[in-house]
């Protein structure tokens, strides 16, 4: 077969198709709404926000290409056979049809089409709209060969055009300086902290694990086949497109915090955009908008439905990618008539959950060289996670259970005796420890064996 060069068209592609795939519906809601909260401290917010929404699915990505593994499964395969297995359905199904899959219908839905219905009517019209927007990205996802040429010819370039004639005209006309608008009180002196717990919302860090595969494929279908090619074709392109979003997130934050001079704070971010469309373009801004989510969430969609029936079917090949496909499908359309509002409340303890061992896990793969991806440092270092990121999780609960007696004696616990727990990285100081302890056993242990004399035969 033959093998082609990585060339900079193959790279832009490449670039393109990240950025389409990642930037979806949390990515246009949380970062004006990080701007409206931030205030004055956008910048330093939106430092810790690119934080997590930017470098962490970087070096996500560069924890698959390093380790040459295939998506989550694989990188996760060295703490055992089991854990890899329940942390790939965890993270899936957080991804898939339990949160973020169902949020790009009900995103885009809330921001371009409720507006317009009355109180009575949203119901229904949540029905038709996510049966349409579920029924179009199962259609496009059968037809995997051509999400290339769909989202990142196409898609992607019809979304920038769209999102630059907004930041144009907010260049041009701001409706204010962002320096002068106050932060809410938890954004005076925690806001990159803050901004990074923002950023996990996006989910781009899991993400960015589970899209490894459909990544690896689309670089493989532009004929670069050698491992070292298709690892170095997928950093350099992972680093063009999340590059691309590190700016829109710059740009979007920028915008919520001088929006402050016109509007009150809103209770998400896609009430403040469809405000800021509607303040530059009248009408027009009203139908842009609608139109720009609808593009980016179904993009984002398509990534995510195609990476779940792709990591499943390889787990379980007797079922088959479409039945994987239909099932996250239907099921996503099922949660996401449950509404925005109770998705985003329950998707928040997962992520405390999820992401402390997530970058853990990065972390380790990126270092593996160092350690020849020695079980018992991987060991080592996901068990002192996993306790501190269940009282995180605890501390995220949706109040009913967050302030139940029970819950509440193990948050005071944590309070009293975690390091960072009120800053929610409870997880930070454990983790670190833990990797030091398990490099460090990994080198005592193979020098001791390297000193010991050969028995005699």
């Amino acid at each position: 077969m033959n093998n082609q060069k990585l060339t900079f068209r193959s790279t832009l592609l490449i670039g393109s198709l990240i950025f389409g795939m990642l930037f979806g519906a949390g990515n246009l809601i949380f970062p004006v709404h990080l701007g409206q909260m931030a205030g004055k401290n956008w910048l330093t917010a939106s430092s810790g926000f690119l934080i997590s929404g930017v470098l962490i699915p970087l070096l996500a990505l560069l924890a698959l290409s390093i380790t040459r593994s295939k998506g989550i499964y694989d990188l996760a395969r060295p703490n055992s056979h089991w854990y890899a297995l329940i942390f790939l359905i965890l993270i899936h199904a957080t991804l898939g049809p339990l949160f973020a899959t169902p949020r790009t219908a009900t995103v885009s839905y809330t921001i371009g089409i409720a507006p317009y219905l009355s109180s009575t009517h949203q119901t229904l019209g949540l029905l038709i709209y996510s049966a349409l927007f579920f029924g179009l990205t199962y259609y496009f996802s059968c037809h995997q060969g051509q999400i290339t040429t769909l989202i990142g010819k196409l898609l992607n370039p019809l979304f920038l055009l769209l999102l630059f004639l907004i930041f144009l005209l907010a260049g041009l006309h701001p409706m204010g300086q962002a320096f002068q608008t106050a932060p809410i009180a938890s954004y005076q002196h925690t806001a990159l902290t803050n901004g990074i717990l923002q950023g996990y919302n996006t989910m781009d860090g899991l993400a960015a694990l589970a899209f490894g595969i459909t990544v690896i494929t689309a670089i493989q279908r532009l004929g670069i086949q050698h491992p070292n090619q298709v690892a170095w074709a997928s950093t350099k392109g992972s680093f063009l497109g999340l590059v691309g979003i590190g700016i829109v997130y710059l740009g979007l934050t920028w915008l919520g915090a001088t929006s402050l001079h016109h509007f009150k704070m809103a209770t998400n971010g896609g009430t403040t955009l469809a405000q800021i469309a509607h303040f530059y373009l009248g009408t027009t801004g009203d139908a842009l908008l609608a139109t720009l989510t609808t593009v980016t969430c179904m993009t984002s969609a398509m990534g995510l439905v195609i990476a779940f029936a792709q990591d499943f079917h390889r787990r379980f090949p007797k079922i088959s990618y479409r039945t994987f496909l239909h099932f996250n499908c239907l099921l996503s359309f099922t949660v996401a008539n449950l509404g925005l509002n109770q998705i985003i409340a329950w998707s928040t303890p997962f992520l405390m959950f999820l992401y402390p061992l997530a970058i853990t896990l990065i972390i380790l793969g990126i270092l593996s060289p160092l350690f020849h991806r020695d079980q018992l440092v991987y060991r080592i270092v996901t068990s002192l996670t996993l306790f501190p990121a269940s009282f995180d999780m605890l501390n995220s609960l949706p109040s009913p259970l967050h302030n139940w007696t029970p819950i509440q004696n193990l948050i005071n616990f944590a309070q009293h005796y975690f390091p960072l727990f009120n800053l929610g990285l409870g997880w930070l100081i454990f983790g670190v420890t833990g990797l030091i302890l398990g490099i460090s056993w990994h080198f005592i242990s193979h020098a001791w064996l390297k000193d010991q004399p050969l028995s005699e035969s």
